[in-house]
């Protein structure tokens, strides 16, 4: 099931969607529909230019990462929670770039805030998939080359989706308070998850991507696109996780 819908979710993402209203034109055009043909390929166009412009882009990830504000006063707690991202590993190339930028981005947040704390553990997350290394021994390593002690570093290798994160940190922390570390986009629904299997989470989102760059708040580029793939994961995981009972 974990497997079945993460191959279906691939397709309900921006780009392939395109792809199939474009496949759609051409069928049409060889099958000497022209009509038809021209109306795919317009729809193809307009969807690419739609959401690859910013304000597009941005007013349908906004949503999400404004559910929660940044933690910028470190509370007293004893854990940090990173969950997990993605990674490769080769050894041939420095840790920084066998863990993604989302992870980096995540797990400094995670350290900035163990950083001022007291005899806090931080905790890291994540499955290896189809790579060798769990994702939460790639982060393991890229903390100690960070700094933290690695007394202090507590690894979840097995989970696979936020939910198993969740279990993992309910045997762990109990009803503790502890802080919650992931992504702006993906904050709502790992806040909704943890709350509703009874943990006490204290959102720290990072990883923004819904903003303007000033003078020049108006452009088409491929990473607004990004940003609808990133919003529409979440808001397909908001729907799955509701119909399951999750949140």
């Amino acid at each position: 099931m974990f497997f079945l819908k993460k191959f279906i979710s691939s397709f309900l993402m921006p780009v392939p969607i395109g792809l199939f209203l474009f496949a759609l034109g051409i069928y049409f055009l060889f099958r000497n529909s022209y009509t038809k043909a021209k109306v795919f390929l317009f729809l193809t166009l307009s969807w690419f230019a739609l959401l690859s412009y910013s304000p597009v882009a941005n007013a349908i990830l906004a949503p999400l990462e404004n559910s929660h504000k940044a933690l910028l006063q470190t509370p007293k707690v004893d854990y940090i929670l990173v969950l997990g991202n993605g990674h490769f590993s080769n050894e041939n190339l420095s840790i920084t770039s066998q863990v993604n930028t989302t992870a980096i981005n995540r797990l400094n947040e995670g350290i900035k805030h163990y950083n001022i704390l007291e005899n806090a553990k931080l905790v890291v997350s994540g499955y290896g998939g189809y790579d060798r290394n769990p994702h939460a021994f790639m982060q393991s390593i890229l903390s100690s080359s960070l700094g933290v002690d690695k007394k202090d570093i507590i690894r979840f290798d097995n989970p696979r989706d936020t939910r198993e994160e969740a279990l993992a940190m309910k045997k762990l922390v109990g009803d503790k308070s502890f802080i919650l570390v992931t992504s702006a986009s993906h904050m709502k629904r790992a806040v909704l998850l943890f709350k509703k299997l009874g943990l006490n989470p204290i959102p720290a989102p990072t990883n923004h991507l819904a903003h303007n760059k000033k003078g020049f708040s108006f452009y088409f580029s491929g990473g607004n696109i990004h940003k609808v793939e990133v919003a529409i994961h979440e808001y397909l995981g908001l729907i799955w996780y509701k119909i399951k009972g999750y949140i």
